[in-house]
């Protein structure tokens, strides 16, 4: 952790909802004056697309789970040695995964592929990280411990299920079945790479329906924001102001001493009261210890 250079996370499995929440810190920064410098998990995955796939069909030749949450697919001492060279110095290094045509086309390169390694900007006051592994830690990488504020975005394990469904089969062209094996793929991965974060981070934001997902595979629709609710648990409760959060976000209830449930058309505002304050305060450390 730096308090000259401070790093935020925003970690969670693909489709959980990760970038809606990059744009609320997007909103935060910019009404703020918060200058960010911008790191994407993908850029610290091992394989381009084509190695991915050779790679994953010798995994499963010789019966290894491989997925992109595995530590083999990624490179985590990367991520861990740019998260402190951050801290560190103000300054590290990334590249980005150009995901379609209309990425790579401006790079002249080839959809699946990264981008050459760069600088981040100079004089920036911050490092903002959303992707998978933010608070990835194995027995030979820990890189929550450089992170200042974690925060977690996870929707309940069917509608994350029903998210991807519904991407993969409407957006890539993938069958239902194809969708239900890679599920059932990456799950070795999902339960001990990706969960085992959610007790790393500061605060949780959780998205849970309030209508039937009992079956994902059937499931006509992704649930509205206006079908869910968000519970956000906060890692330590202590100095925040829940009373006042209650006032302000209408419906909102608190489940535990830890714990409070607001609206789902109501995570940005809510996301907004809790994270403003969080966020000035790591500048207002850092101009003191920049001083």
């Amino acid at each position: 952790m730096s308090r000259r250079h401070p790093v935020i996370v925003v970690t969670g499995s693909s489709g959980a909802g990760t970038t809606t929440v990059k744009t609320t810190f997007d909103t935060i920064f910019r009404r703020e004056g918060v200058r960010a410098a911008v790191i994407e998990g993908d850029a610290f995955h091992r394989y381009t697309r084509s190695e991915m796939k050779l790679a994953m069909d010798l995994a499963e030749r010789e019966n290894r789970h491989l997925s992109h949450f595995s530590p083999d697919a990624n490179e985590w001492q990367e991520l861990e040695q740019q998260f402190r060279a951050y801290g560190e110095t103000g300054r590290c290094r990334t590249r980005y995964y150009l995901h379609n045509k209309a990425e790579a086309e401006p790079y002249g390169q080839e959809p699946g592929t990264f981008t050459a390694w760069v600088d981040t900007p100079v004089d920036t006051d911050l490092l903002f990280y959303e992707g998978l592994h933010g608070c990835a830690k194995t027995d030979t990488v820990d890189v929550a411990r450089h992170v200042d504020l974690k925060i977690g975005v996870v929707p309940i394990i069917n509608l994350e299920w029903i998210q991807k469904i519904h991407r993969d089969t409407k957006s890539r062209g993938y069958s239902k079945e194809a969708v239900a094996d890679t599920i059932l793929r990456r799950m070795h991965d999902y339960v001990h790479y990706i969960c085992p974060q959610f007790a790393e981070t500061d605060i949780n934001f959780q998205r849970v329906p309030v209508v039937d997902t009992s079956n994902p595979f059937i499931a006509r629709d992704i649930p509205t924001a206006g079908e869910s609710m968000t519970v956000i648990r906060f890692r330590n409760p202590r100095g925040i102001d829940f009373p006042y959060l209650l006032s302000m976000i209408s419906d909102s209830f608190m489940s535990r001493a830890n714990t409070i449930v607001v609206p789902g058309g109501k995570m940005d505002l809510a996301m907004q009261l809790i994270l403003t304050p969080m966020i000035l305060r790591l500048m207002e450390i850092r101009r003191a210890q920049m001083q």
